[in-house]
This record gives C-alpha cells, sequence and structure tokens, in this order.
C-alpha cells in the first residue's frame, strides 16, 4: 500500500512530463529528462532563504532532551527512566515558560547542557516540534496493533528510519526531500552546483532529480590532490594531470567523466573564496566542537552567497554517537552540550551576517528511543521531539502533541516508543512552505502529505 502510493506519485509526475514532451516523441528519455527540470521551476525567488538540516545519527534520546518539570510528571519521569534521571533541581534554569501553556499543568524543561539553547527560546526564534516521526498516514495505537494501515517500512531499523525521515522510501531510495526542494528552486541560483550542499559527506537527503549535493569539509571545498599540490612534487605534472580529466573526449562515457570532473574543479575554484578572507561574522566557533565547524563551514556558503548566485540553498550537516544502548547517563550530556552550542553559535553568526530571517536550521534524527531505561540506557523507538530556529521561526512554543510521560499509555507502542503525532511529512512541508514551495507542489517534496489535512504545523 505504502509502495503503490509512491508509485501513484511517480506515474502522476511521468504523465506530466510526458505531456510537455509529447511532439518529441515517446522514445526520447532526455526530453522527459529536460521536461522534469522545467517542472521543477516551481517557483521565482527574489530573495534569500536556507534550509539547515542537523541530523542527529544513531536516534536522539528524546526523554533527557526535553524533561518534565512540574512535579506530577517528574515523578513519572522519575519512576521510568531508572539510572538515567536528570534530577530535577538541575532543570530549573531550563525550564520553559512558552506563550501557551501546555494542557493538564505540564512544564518541560531543556537537558541542563542544552542551556545555550534557552535564550533563543525566549527571544520567541526557537520552536520545539513534539513527538514527529516517520508516517504514512495518521495512526493510532489500535490501528497500529492490527496493522490495519499502512506503516513505514523496517520500524526501529537505523538505516530504514534515516532514509524514510530523509526520503520518504526505506534504505536504497536515490532522492530526499531536500533534493527533491533543490529541484524546485534550481532555476532561481547562478549555479545549480551550490544549490544542495553537505558538509557531511554523502546522503539522499540532498540528493534531488536535478539536483546534485555538492560535498565540501570543514575546512572548505575538496580539491583534486594531483591538481592542486602537483604530481611527484612537479607542477608541470599537475597541470597535464588537469588538462588530461578535463579535456573532451570521443568516448561518451569518458566525455561525460571528464565533464562533471571540469565542473567539480571549477565549483572548487569558486567556493574557496568563501573561505578565504575575514568571515562576514565575527562569532567565533568552538574548534573542539565537530558539529560547530560544520556550522561554521555552512555560515561561510551563506555569507558568499552572492558569489554564487543563490537565493535558495538546502545545506546539511550531522552528528554521530546517539545510539545510545549504553552509558547514555555519561555520554548523552556530551552531545546535548555540543548540539546547543553548535546551533547558538550558528544562529548568531546569522545574525551578524543580518541573514538570520532568512536561514532556518533544523534537527533531524533515525527515531526517538524508548522512554523506559534499559538499566544503562534506551533502545530504538520511533517518535521524538526536534528544534527548529532562526529569525523566521515562530518560537517560544511547544507544536503538535505533548505525550504523556507513560509506558502504558496510548500514544506509544510499547516501553515508552511514541507513536508520532506529527509526521515527518508535515514538518517537511511547513519548511517547505517557508522555502517557497506551493501547495499544490507539496506532494513532490513529501509524497504522503496528502494523507494529512494539516499540511502546516505553523512553526515558521
Amino acid at each position: 500500500m505504502y509502495l503503490n502510493q509512491t508509485e501513484a506519485l511517480a506515474r502522476r509526475a511521468f504523465l506530466k512530463r510526458a505531456a510537455h514532451v509529447g511532439l518529441a516523441g515517446v522514445a526520447a528519455p532526455w526530453a522527459i529528462n529536460l521536461a522534469s527540470m522545467g517542472e521543477a521551476a516551481a517557483f521565482t525567488a527574489s530573495d534569500y532563504k536556507a534550509l539547515v538540516c542537523v541530523f542527529l545519527y544513531g536516534g536522539n534520546d528524546f526523554g533527557n532532551t526535553i524533561i518534565p518539570f512540574d512535579n506530577t510528571n517528574y515523578a513519572a519521569y522519575n519512576t521510568i527512566r531508572t539510572g538515567l534521571q536528570i534530577p530535577q533541581a538541575n532543570l530549573a534554569s531550563t525550564a520553559l515558560s512558552p506563550t501557551a501553556a501546555l494542557p493538564n499543568a505540564m512544564q518541560l524543561a531543556l537537558a541542563p547542557n542544552l542551556s545555550a539553547l534557552k535564550p533563543i527560546f525566549d527571544a520567541g526564534k526557537l520552536a520545539i516540534q513534539l513527538n514527529v516521526g516517520t508516517l504514512i498516514q495518521p495512526t493510532t495505537l489500535a490501528q497500529y496493533n492490527a496493522k490495519s494501515v499502512p506503516l513505514p517500512p523496517k520500524l526501529f531499523s537505523h538505516n530504514d528510519q534515516q532514509s524514510v525521515w530523509q526520503s520518504s522510501k526505506p534504505e536504497g531510495s536515490v532522492q530526499g526531500w531536500g533534493g527533491r526542494l533543490g529541484d524546485l528552486g534550481l532555476t532561481n541560483n547562478g549555479s545549480a552546483t551550490f544549490t544542495c550542499i553537505s558538509v557531511t559527506g554523502n546522503s539522499v537527503f540532498l540528493a534531488g532529480q536535478s539536483a546534485i549535493p555538492y560535498q565540501i569539509s570543514t575546512a572548505g571545498p575538496v580539491a583534486v590532490s594531483g591538481v592542486k599540490s602537483g604530481v611527484y612534487g612537479s607542477t608541470a605534472c599537475g597541470t597535464a594531470l588537469q588538462s588530461l580529466i578535463s579535456q573532451s573526449r570521443t568516448h561518451m562515457l569518458e566525455s561525460e567523466y571528464n565533464k562533471i570532473t571540469a565542473r567539480s574543479m571549477a565549483a572548487q575554484a569558486t567556493s574557496s573564496l568563501a573561505f578565504t578572507g575575514t568571515p562576514p561574522y565575527t562569532q567565533v566557533f568552538n574548534t573542539a566542537n565537530p558539529l560547530a565547524m560544520q556550522l561554521q563551514a555552512v555560515a561561510k556558503m551563506i555569507g558568499a552567497r552572492s558569489t554564487f548566485g543563490a537565493k535558495r540553498q538546502v545545506f546539511m550537516v550531522s552528528m554521530g554517537g546517539f545510539d545510545n544502548h549504553d552509558f547514555l547517563a555519561t555520554q548523552h550530556p556530551t552531545l546535548m552540550s555540543n548540539l546547543g552550542e553548535a546551533l547558538s553559535q550558528f544562529y548568531t553568526a546569522t545574525q551578524q551576517m543580518g541573514v538570520d530571517q532568512s536561514v532556518t536550521a533544523f534537527t533531524a534524527s533515525d527515531f526517538g528511543r524508548t522512554y523506559a531505561s534499559n538499566g544503562d540506557g534506551s533502545d530504538h523507538g520511533w517518535g521524538s521531539h526536534h528544534f527548529v530556529l532562526g529569525g523566521a521561526v515562530n518560537g517560544k512554543q511547544f507544536y503538535g502533541t505533548a505525550p504523556q510521560i507513560s509506558v502504558t499509555s496510548n500514544d506509544q507502542v510499547g516501553q515508552g516508543r511514541l507513536l508520532p503525532s506529527t509526521a515527518v511529512d508535515q514538518y517537511a512541508a511547513t519548511l517547505a512552505s517557508w522555502f517557497g514551495v506551493s501547495n499544490s507542489e507539496l506532494s513532490l517534496v513529501v509524497p504522503n502529505i496528502v494523507n494529512y489535512t494539516t499540511k502546516n504545523m505553523g512553526f515558521v
């Protein structure tokens, strides 16, 4: 049922493209490709906007990220999370006071090591989306137990749920919703190369039909080593190598490979400009924090957006280490400290560049984890809580439905694995709408959004 719906969407897109190129003949796949590029020109942008995905690999433990602070719910948390509890007194300085109170006098606090995010929340520039996760359609516990509705494939599997989060499909998917956003905004940019940019290696999230992820490191673009530094110390050999790997060839595959290499070298030369000279901000990023270093690279690329002729960009950075089956109480606080510090430093840099209203960062992860303790950590779960921050964010608020602090309630599927009340598609569609995607094009970005009445959660 899940595959049928996706296939139906693909079929509709194919027919739409085929209609555009009917005169070209049905045996012209290149024409269909050109039509798909035309279809991707969904909106015209005169302003600049960027989305920054911060993926937390391994499945972040939501239970020790957003913690109940009121006495009733903290008591339940304290009972369920044996060996993992954060003392209630340690939460006083990070307790949150949203503009709209949560039901039943529930009060939530950030993990103490996320203290760098509290001023941003208080300023109304950080929102928290509660209990979001992979879904195909709205699902109740009874439907889950009876398997009477389509469910995401291979729940609780790292690789598959990472892929479903990033692309709406299990492992093996070749396109992600970040890449599909890139497709729709591609023609707004002077260079397609700088539309989707990864500072964390290869991922399906940034792959589109026409948009191709451009990978950089925290130090800048990755150069062809022989061309950059010569071959065996010889500049002349380096120049000869550059000619060999970029010149036109009569063999079709060789020619295409060399064209790609030439584009890569040209992109490297252009993107290097973002990493030279004085940065367009004064914020100092912590060099000992790997995520901060990735976000510093993003800040530099955003600072050079006019050089790239960019109006719409999608970035991806990531952290690992969240698969805390063991040592959660000692390892998770460090992860939270790095996350909070990096996001805060990045937000400050966007303010200093005057682009905070134009840049929205958001977190994502494989899944949440069990609320129940396994004695030393938590196990694979489903729904989780996520952060959205930026100048355009409608912050100081919680969005979605706050889950009960329980391992037996009807909003979890066992051991406190949250049954998502907000779908990734709704989360993504909200970001896509801010990015400039029209309601009619949202299903091209996240296909399951057609199953939801609420397509915009309102956090941006």
